[in-house]
């Protein structure tokens, strides 16, 4: 039965894109218990915490009750994945419950994952377990407290029941917001099929929802793959200047918002190397560490092939070659634009506050050279960028102590100290702007883990608790958060392996 919880859905996918989806529902749970609440995002999308940490809420929340005005579906998609096109995907073990609109007027999806079979399910169970879900939550809050684009978790239910996967699991549902669910695979669904109005449902779709400034445009198919060109090569420079990885880049799990989604079996740096890969179902390596600015241009390639046919006025020789050539103009620009980006972070990590033209190649040079002295030296990329803040205020006993041989830093010490000296600004206040962009907590996987073991196998949250309540505050670096900003052993992080949840 519905119940009323105040949620104010206005479900615009389900009204427009008939076709893409299908209506499903979420499967009832034995024991439904509430393991987590995202209270902050409660309080963002309208909703009354106390009202869903109570019975009715936890019933809405693992998929029992529905809210009023929920139309539950399951979406879909294909996707390129490993490079693999796979025509239908779809949403397997998720349902979209509809659209929410939040307590500033923005229009957010609210989403179970773990919520049952869906008719995209392909044989799957559609179940969740704790762990990943947990993971997901801890992920997104990072990944928001670091100021990064993400989908977030506004709830994880333990279900009472159990998921089987190589061995007995507990289940749980999360329910994610993201300011959609829209992926480059959704465009692929339909221009695979060659359904041309389809297509052009979506695009109108997508432009109302993400980019409302271009429905009058003249060119607003081409202005959209534009615009998410730019996002994503903001969020990729994002992702790189903290060590990200996202270890599963299919197109399916890449949003036209620009948001990160799909936390799967996704980790951080510790020792920098490019080549890092995390993923127990990365076998080759392609999506590394250091792959994810290609991977991601080859992905907005994919989106700017499905979008073509709307790109196209009419379909002669001479008006697909300009089509073409106008879409990869915007794609070519995606390096250009990532590497702008990218700088601009590096600058403020290593504290330059003058963004002068005349320094931008030496300014590169210097940001590269760091890097390639942390791969040699094996360093940890987090708590480089940290003390490197301390060596500004004439500090540098900390940042030389991580490096194996000190003395190769000193060459590239003295060149950062002399382009930090060209600025008109105090050691004590380039250090403080330092340490506001360079964290000191991450989720460091061995703390990750050990939460998520804690949650699963002793039914104990309260690692997980201490762990996300020094994620929130990610550039504070106290007594009390000190631990989560060790690094892991190296035998411990060499033998790492993350795994998908499915």
């Amino acid at each position: 039965m519905p119940v009323s919880l105040d949620f104010r859905f206005d479900n615009s996918y389900a009204r427009d894109l008939e076709g893409l989806y299908a209506r499903s529902r979420p499967d009832t749970v034995a024991a439904p218990r509430l393991l987590y609440l995202n209270r902050p995002l409660a309080a963002e999308l309208g909703l009354d915490a106390m009202a869903l940490a109570g019975e009715e809420g936890v019933a809405v929340l693992a998929g029992n009750a529905l809210p009023d005005g929920a139309e539950p579906l399951a979406q879909a998609y294909a996707g390129h994945q490993f490079g693999h096109f796979s025509p239908q995907l779809g949403d397997g073990r998720a349902l979209l419950l509809g659209e929410v609109i939040d307590a500033r007027g923005q229009r957010r999806d609210l989403a179970f994952k773990g919520s049952g079979r869906t008719p995209f399910s392909r044989g799957g169970d559609g179940k969740a377990a704790v762990g990943p879900m947990l993971r997901e939550a801890l992920m997104g809050e990072a990944m928001q407290a670091l100021g990064i684009p993400s989908t977030r978790a506004l709830s994880v239910v333990a279900t009472g029941e159990p998921v089987y996967r190589e061995r007995v699991l507990p289940g749980a549902v999360l329910t994610r917001v993201a300011a959609s669910h829209l992926r480059v695979g959704t465009f692929e669904f339909l221009s695979s099929r060659g359904d041309g109005k389809g297509l052009r449902r979506l695009a109108d779709h997508a432009i109302a929802r993400h980019d409302p400034d271009l429905q009058e445009a003249p060119d607003r198919d081409l202005a959209l793959l534009r615009r998410v060109v730019a996002r994503q090569a903001g969020l990729i420079a994002q992702w790189m200047n903290v060590g990200f990885i996202h270890g599963v880049m299919n197109t399916d799990n890449m949003a036209i918002s620009g948001e990160t989604i799909d936390y799967g079996p996704c980790a951080f740096l510790e020792a920098y190397d490019p080549d890092t890969v995390f993923s127990s179902i990365d076998e080759r390596g392609r999506y590394a560490y250091g792959n994810q600015p290609g991977i991601a241009r080859w992905n907005l390639a994919r989106l700017a092939e499905s979008l073509l046919p709307l790109i196209v006025a009419d379909p002669s020789e001479a008006s697909v070659r300009e089509g073409v050539a106008r879409a990869t103009e915007v794609l070519d620009a995606f390096p250009a634009l990532y590497e702008a980006a990218l700088l601009q972070g590096q600058r403020a990590k290593l504290g330059l506050q003058q963004a002068r033209a005349e320094d931008e190649d030496s300014d590169r040079e210097l940001a590269h050279d760091w890097l390639a002295l942390l791969a040699r030296q094996q360093v940890d990329f987090t708590l480089a960028w940290r003390r490197l803040a301390d060596a500004a205020e004439g500090r540098p006993g900390g940042l030389l102590a991580l490096f194996p041989e000190p003395d190769a830093l000193s060459g590239w010490l003295a060149r950062w100290q002399a382009r930090c000296a060209s600025e008109p600004v105090s050691p004590a206040e380039r250090a403080a702007a330092m340490r506001r962009v360079n964290p000191f907590v991450i989720p460091r996987n061995h703390r990750v883990e050990e939460a998520l073991t804690a949650a699963f196998e002793r039914d104990d949250l309260a690692p997980f608790d201490r762990l996300m309540a020094a994620l929130a505050r990610p550039f504070e670096e106290t007594p009390e958060n000190a631990a989560f900003g060790e690094p892991a052993p190296a035998q411990v992080t060499a033998c790492y392996r993350t795994f998908c949840g499915t």
